[in-house]
């Protein structure tokens, strides 16, 4: 298995007919078989154990919003239904079953490589031709699409995670005015304007992520909160074709945020004017062109709380999706581990 650094920049990797510069698809494909896991790759060996040296401190910090934590859900995304019955009535056991119904997409997530497909072509990671029929499929070994289901193969996502709060280094050391439910767009520069300032240098194989206190703000909605609700505006990492490449190039395995959408909402086309879902510029290349897993609306107060008293934003990352065939989005079952 390759490490990260020996695979090509963006601007090197080969050609793939019929897309633009920067599509990884092929690069991790081995013994003629099409790759499911992308940049979950990166996460080598080696990688995991060098990050199994950031536990220091034997404390662990879930990742995990409530199913129900958005009491104000995305249109089109319904919120958990969840039923407790006795057993005492259908078996004579004294106890409890339960059943529980949800989008995957209503809280903490991954995105897997299926859920947005490179609009263009209508392809996701790898050329996968994604149908209802592919997810529905009886096991994941059945499952040729790239879903969450495939990380069990490999263990799960074991791998060091890299906090930027942007939200915490915006409010109490630029001093400025900021709100989450804001057009704000964190470029380049600030992630790593903001990094350097916590002391934390990027490895290849690390998981980014960004807190921009979208869930701190959905979980305490006032009237302010509330009218900018209604302007679906979002504070995210810019959407462009230049962040996605220096993603590519930092060789993160992944990528995630307490925000809905991890990267700024609406999306600027390329003439500058105001798009729509489908324009969503790190969700296609990421998720579509590299095979890089987007987490989206984690909890992060705690771990941002953690890291400021300790001065340490890095630390050893655990996540296991659901094990379904067809998982499009699965809570990401994440733990921060010092």
């Amino acid at each position: 298995m390759a490490e990260p650094k020996n695979y090509p920049d963006f601007d090197k990797l080969p050609p793939v007919d019929g897309m633009p510069q920067g599509c990884a698809w092929g690069i991790f494909d081995k013994d003629g078989q099409k790759d499911r896991f992308g940049t979950l790759n990166f996460i080598t060996p080696a990688v995991m154990a060098s990050a199994a040296t950031e536990v220091k401190d034997g404390h662990s910090i879930s990742l995990n919003w409530p199913l129900n934590g958005n009491k104000i859900p995305v249109p089109g995304r319904d919120a958990p239904v969840h039923n407790a019955f006795n057993l005492e009535e259908s078996t004579g056991v004294k106890g409890w079953d339960e059943t529980l119904s949800f989008n995957t997409q209503i809280s903490s997530q991954w995105d897997s490589l299926s859920h947005f497909q490179h609009q263009a072509s209508g392809l996701a990671y790898n050329g996968a031709q994604c149908t209802v029929e592919a997810f529905h499929k009886g096991t994941t070994a059945e499952t040729d699409v790239p879903t969450l289901d495939h990380w069990h193969e490999r263990g799960g996502l074991v791998g060091r995670g890299v906090l930027v709060d942007y939200k915490r280094y915006v409010e109490e050391h630029r001093g400025q005015s900021y709100h989450p439910l804001d057009e704000h767009r964190i470029t380049v520069g600030d992630l790593e304007e903001v990094a350097k300032y916590q002391g934390v240098e990027f490895k290849p194989g690390d998981v980014l992520i960004v807190r921009t206190g979208y869930t701190e703000v959905m979980e305490n909605l006032g009237p302010e909160d509330m009218a900018k609700l209604m302007n679906r505006t979002l504070a995210g990492v810019d959407g462009t074709v230049a962040t996605a490449k220096w993603i590519w190039n930092k060789r993160f395995a992944a990528v995630a945020s307490d925000s809905v959408a991890f990267e700024t909402y609406p999306p600027l086309k390329e003439d500058g004017s105001k798009g729509a879902a489908k324009d969503l510029v790190l969700h296609s290349w990421l998720l579509a062109m590299f095979g890089m897993s987007i987490g989206e609306i984690w909890d992060l107060k705690k771990l941002s709380d953690h890291c400021k008293k300790t001065g340490r934003y890095s630390f050893m990352l655990t996540s296991i999706p659901l094990n379904h065939p067809g998982l499009v989005g699965s809570p990401p079952n994440a733990l921060a581990i010092f």
